[in-house]
């Protein structure tokens, strides 16, 4: 098992007291395994894409990752498990503007100290980035930026891949087209993929859907 989320709780502050975004969660993911979070807004998807990568600390629970306890990790120790483990793709892309695209892919495989300039090439080709790897990401359209944000973290050869609205500021059709080929790069790694979509027609692309509802898994 990959990914082990038990009884996962998460609040945030409100004007009356705690606010609580996810009720004791529990999910798992094997390795190579595609998932589609769904559910409305504030129902908590992008809350557990937070947690399983460390970029926020549960209020209870257990997260499980590759053999690491998330929950009991201090911020450094969450930070090394993102580095290494944990390939996200944000909905805003993220891109490090003063870099190229060539140094944007190869980011945070560097601080991975597992930088591989034949991997990071065949991931511009797979990605239709070659042409574009000296340019900056003010200089590339929305889906030019969201194969990059893609190729780097793919490029640390991560053991998960987290993707929130992926391909929600792309037309429909570039959609379609970032999708199958983060499929096929992940389905060639053999990393898990969790994906938060709204999106019904891209959901039924992975292998399972799970759909939350006021914080709960139905």
């Amino acid at each position: 098992m990959l990914l082990s989320v038990k009884a996962l709780a998460k609040s945030y502050p409100g004007a009356d007291g705690p606010v609580p975004v996810l009720r004791h969660v529990d999910l798992a993911m094997q390795a190579g395994e595609t998932l589609a979070l769904t559910g409305e807004s504030g129902s908590g998807k992008s809350t557990i894409l937070h947690l399983v990568g460390g970029l926020d600390t549960a209020d209870s629970g257990e997260i499980l990752l590759d053999g690491h306890d998330m929950t009991r990790l201090d911020d450094k120790g969450r930070a090394a498990m993102r580095r290494d483990a944990v390939g996200i793709v944000f909905q805003q892309f993220n891109l490090i503007p003063s870099l190229d695209v060539a140094a944007n892919i190869a980011f945070q495989a560097r601080l991975a100290g597992r930088y591989d300039p034949h991997a990071t090439q065949d991931l511009a080709e797979a990605l239709g980035l070659t042409a574009q790897m000296a340019k900056y990401p003010e200089q590339l359209s929305g889906g030019q930026q969201q194969r990059v944000a893609i190729a780097r973290a793919l490029a640390v050869r991560p053991r998960i891949i987290l993707a929130d609205e992926p391909t929600g500021n792309l037309d429909e059709t570039t959609a379609e087209d970032v999708l199958d080929q983060m499929l096929a790069l992940v389905a060639g790694t053999g990393a898990a993929l969790m994906m938060v979509t709204h999106s019904r027609g891209l959901a039924a692309r992975m292998e399972r859907q799970v759909h939350l509802r006021q914080g709960t898994l139905e």
